[in-house]
């Protein structure tokens, strides 16, 4: 898969905390899981697992933002992010439940699956910060899902390498976070985060928020062993 920043101006806050941190990024980015993603060639129980785990997932991602609204002090940064709540729940869980019935999953199945420890340490990781911290301290540890999955369908769509349509039965996938209305969901993350960075003095506190963005990375790449991991185990 090839480097693909464009969604991330050079320069910019976000641009510098993936900078800080180039290892935990090319794991979480390059990972055997993504890898396989784009060859069509990652096991189906790996990809099943994965997608129950992230119907949870988009349910601890919802209440981190009902708790950034309640942290917020701006009616700009409240409305932020009540629209992108409002999303998650009437939008983004609705499609993620049409795209699992294609595997012959429901929402009752996904609803009934035991949370995996890997979805329990990230998710409850940026409830914790939230809660410890303040406004960017969260968003800092909500961009790597963001960003980093617009930065993955990018890449994957760029890549020569990547089988797309019917030969690859991870192709909806790829095209959804490739697409220009998710690419649209990054620029807007990328322009939250420069504005509180301006805001709450995240030059200064660069250090702490540079870690809290490395430890969420190194969540997001357990996040796609564990599907690797249930599949081994199959």
């Amino acid at each position: 898969m090839t480097d693909r920043t464009a969604l991330v101006p050079a320069g910019s806050f976000v641009a510098r905390l993936i900078e800080s941190c180039p290892e935990s990024w090319e794991a979480y980015t390059r990972h055997r899981f993504v890898a396989g993603l784009g060859d069509g060639t990652l096991p189906e129980p790996a990809f099943r697992h994965y997608l129950a785990q992230d119907y949870l997932f988009l349910i601890h991602f919802a209440r981190a933002y009902a708790l950034a609204a309640y942290k917020a002090d701006r009616l700009d940064d409240m409305r932020y992010a009540s629209a992108t709540l409002s999303a998650l729940i009437d939008t983004e869980m609705k499609l993620h439940v049409q795209y699992c019935a294609g595997w012959g999953m429901t929402e009752a199945d996904m609803a009934a699956v035991p949370e995996d420890p890997a979805c329990v340490a990230y998710t409850r990781y940026v409830l914790d910060r939230g809660h410890a911290g303040d406004l960017l301290d969260l968003f800092a540890a909500l961009a790597p899902c963001v960003v980093g999955y617009g930065v993955i369908g990018e890449g994957l769509a760029a890549d020569p390498a990547t089988r797309r349509g019917a030969a690859n039965p991870y192709d909806a996938w790829i095209a959804v976070y490739a697409g220009e209305d998710y690419r649209s969901v990054v620029r807007a993350s990328v322009a939250q985060v420069e504005a509180l960075a301006a805001r709450r003095g995240g030059a200064a506190r660069f250090d702490d928020l540079a870690r809290t963005f490395r430890q969420a990375t190194d969540l997001e790449v357990g996040f796609w062993q564990m599907g690797l991991d249930a599949a081994g185990r199959n």
